[in-house]
C-alpha cells in the first residue's frame, strides 16, 4: 500500500535520540512515564503478546499532551513576548495547548468544528482555553484558527508540527525501552503526529521494528495519499473516531510514513467499537475511537473474534496465534498504543450496550 516514490518531496529529518532525550527531560518536569502492560485476558483474545501503551493516562487524557509542552517551552524561550496562540483541533491537541500554554501564562484560542465532542470542549475551557465553534469539519476549523491568528496577531500552533513529533516520540522511548522487544507496534493515524513520532523513536533507537499505521476506513484520506504517492483529500464520515478525522493530510507526515511504516491499514466503526469494548474488558480502561483502532488493527489482522465472550474458543480454533500471527512480522510480541481515553459518557454508554 506505501508509495515511496515521492517526486516533489522526501522524508524531513527526524529527530536523534539526544534531542528526545532533551524532550523528555522537560516533559517530566509535568508529568512522569506513561505505564506500558501487558494484560493476560487481552493477551488470550489476540493470541498473542501485547504490550498496551497507555497514553490515556496522561493529566489531558491522550498523547498529545507531550508535544503541547515541547511547542509552548520553545515558543516561549524563542518569542518571550507572544501575546497569545490559536490553534485548531478535534480535542486532544487542543488540550494539549490549552494545558501547556496556561503553565506559560499565555492565553489560548482553540477552533472546533461544530458538532464536536461536548467533553472534550468542557476540558479545554476548563483549562483555560477560549473555545470557537465553527465549522462542518477540522478543515474548515483549520481555515478559521488560520483567519483569527492574522486578526489578533497571536501566533499559530498547526496540528502537525516537527516539535509536536518531538515531544509526542517520547512515549515511543518509554514503550520501546519499557516493554521487552516488540516485532510490531500499530499506531493510529490522525495527521499523523504519533506515527510519525513512533516512527523517530525506533529510529534513534535502532531498532528494527515494524511500524504499522491504522486509519479509519471512514476517513481515508492518508491511505489514499499514501497509495498515489501525493496529497490527496477526501471525505471524513467517522462517527466514532473523531481524533482520526482527517480530511486533508500533511505532506511532511505522508513522506516520513511512507518512508518509515510497514503498511497502513483501515478499519472500520464497528470494528472500533469492538475494540473499544474489548478493552474495557480486558483492561478496564476507557478508549476513545482513536485510542482503540490500533487494536482493532491487531484484531483485523490477526483475524482474531473481538467478541470477549468468544476469545478463547476462537483461540483454539487458530492453534494459539491466528491466521495472520505469523505473517507480516507481528507474530511474537506486539506493542498497541492506546493513544486516548477522552470519549463522550453518552458515546461510551452506546458502545458499551
Amino acid at each position: 500500500m506505501l508509495n515511496t516514490s515521492w517526486p516533489d518531496l522526501s522524508a524531513p529529518a527526524l529527530p536523534d535520540l539526544a534531542t528526545l532525550e532533551h524532550a523528555a527531560a522537560l516533559i517530566y518536569q509535568t508529568l512522569p512515564p506513561t505505564p506500558q502492560y501487558s494484560w493476560p485476558t487481552l493477551n488470550a483474545r489476540c493470541g498473542v503478546e501485547v504490550w498496551l501503551k497507555h497514553e490515556n493516562h496522561t493529566p489531558v487524557g491522550a498523547f498529545k499532551v507531550r508535544g503541547g509542552l515541547v511547542y509552548l517551552d520553545t515558543l516561549r524561550r524563542n518569542e518571550p513576548d507572544v501575546r497569545g496562540v490559536v490553534t485548531a483541533t478535534r480535542g486532544n491537541h487542543g488540550q494539549s495547548i490549552a494545558f501547556a500554554a496556561a503553565r506559560h501564562g499565555i492565553p489560548a484560542l482553540v477552533v472546533v468544528p461544530h458538532g464536536n465532542s461536548m467533553e472534550k470542549n468542557a476540558a479545554m475551557r476548563a483549562l483555560g482555553a477560549e473555545v470557537l465553534e465553527h465549522g462542518d469539519d477540522f478543515q474548515e476549523s483549520v481555515e478559521v484558527a488560520d483567519r483569527l491568528a492574522v486578526e489578533r496577531g497571536w501566533h499559530r500552533i498547526p496540528s502537525f508540527h516537527p516539535l509536536l513529533v518531538t515531544g509526542i516520540a517520547t512515549y515511543g522511548l518509554e514503550l520501546f525501552r519499557g516493554a521487552p522487544p516488540l516485532d510490531t507496534v500499530y499506531v493510529s493515524i490522525g495527521l499523523g503526529s504519533g506515527i510519525c513520532g513512533t516512527i523517530a523513536a525506533r529510529d534513534a533507537l535502532g531498532l528494527t521494528t515494524e511500524i504499522v499505521g491504522v486509519v479509519s476506513s471512514a476517513a481515508p484520506a492518508f491511505t489514499r495519499s499514501l497509495e498515489q504517492g501525493r496529497v490527496v483529500s477526501h471525505a471524513s464520515t467517522t462517527a466514532i473516531a473523531d481524533g482520526m478525522a482527517c480530511r486533508t493530510p500533511v505532506a511532511d507526515a505522508l513522506a516520513i510514513v511512507a518512508h518509515g511504516a510497514s503498511r497502513v491499514i483501515e478499519v472500520s466503526d464497528s470494528e472500533v467499537e469492538d475494540a473499544m469494548r474489548a478493552l474495557f474488558a480486558d483492561t478496564h480502561n476507557v478508549a476513545e475511537g482513536s485510542g482503540a483502532a490500533p487494536l482493532a488493527g491487531l484484531l483485523q489482522e490477526l483475524g482474531r473474534d473481538p467478541d470477549p465472550h468468544h476469545h478463547r474458543s476462537q483461540h483454539d480454533r487458530h492453534g494459539g496465534m491466528g491466521p495472520a500471527a505469523t505473517t507480516g512480522g507481528h507474530g511474537r510480541r506486539v506493542g498497541v498504543v492506546l493513544t486516548g481515553g477522552n470519549v463522550d459518557t453518552s458515546v461510551f454508554a452506546r458502545v458499551l450496550r
